[in-house]
């Protein structure tokens, strides 16, 4: 996999009907369209509100100002995940060791996130949600447990689990998010799950959990009325 050392490195996951393009070291930065251009297209428009993001965590990023700054690296082939909008395969990258410097980084980055959804729920507190264009659209709590239940589920795929009862505790369960995260990538838990299933690696949980967690966030932030 060639790197580039002048621009921003981006993957693609291209399905039938969806293509995800994702900063391959900016997790959470990622967006999708209809095609590879209008992909690097969202990923660009979506730049300064990541920037926004990460200012309160003080990580050093500067949004691009077209996607001629986008070096594509890698093309995966998407399934149905990609085309139900969500993206579903990992960057070859993402089985790179993590070392303590860059789990404080990932750590630093996911609050930061969190923040920001945090805020934007905080916003839309008593204000009615625009609805999708069918009508549809989950109300403010129903994204709030969507994304509890969501990172809740993540949580597992690197081999961390919640108390019975601590499913709706939001400091627990992303305190065990933290924990989670520092076990997997000091490697203190097994690649493969108890049942046989390969666990994800510390680098693509923080790419997915920080992509749902902003999703929503911004989501919450564009249908306020």
């Amino acid at each position: 996999m060639e790197q580039s050392t002048k621009k921003i490195d981006v993957y693609l996951e291209l399905g039938k009907k969806r293509t995800f393009a994702g900063a391959i070291e900016w997790p959470g930065w990622c967006r999708s369209g209809r095609d590879e251009h209008a992909a690097l297209k969202a990923l660009c428009d979506y730049g300064q509100r990541y920037a926004g993001v990460l200012r309160p965590a003080q990580l050093e990023f500067q949004a691009p100002a077209d996607a001629s700054a986008f070096a594509v690296i890698e093309r995966l082939e998407g399934d149905a995940t990609t085309d139900f909008g969500a993206p579903g395969r990992p960057p070859s990258s993402d089985t790179k060791l993590v070392d303590e410097a860059e789990l404080r980084r990932f750590q630093d980055l996911l609050k930061a996130c969190w923040q920001a959804f945090d805020a934007a729920a905080s916003a839309a507190t008593g204000k009615e949600l625009h609805k999708g264009p069918r009508g549809g659209g989950r109300n403010l709590e129903g994204i709030v447990q969507h994304a509890l239940g969501a990172e809740a589920g993540y949580l597992t795929r690197v081999g961390g689990k919640l108390m019975k009862g601590e499913e709706n505790d939001l400091g627990r369960n992303r305190q065990a998010i933290l924990d989670a995260l520092a076990s997997a990538a000091r490697g203190e838990v097994p690649a493969q799950g108890p049942r046989g299933g390969t666990r994800w690696t510390p680098r693509y949980f923080v790419r997915r959990l920080a992509w749902h967690v902003l999703d929503h966030a911004w989501e919450l932030e564009d249908r306020i009325t």
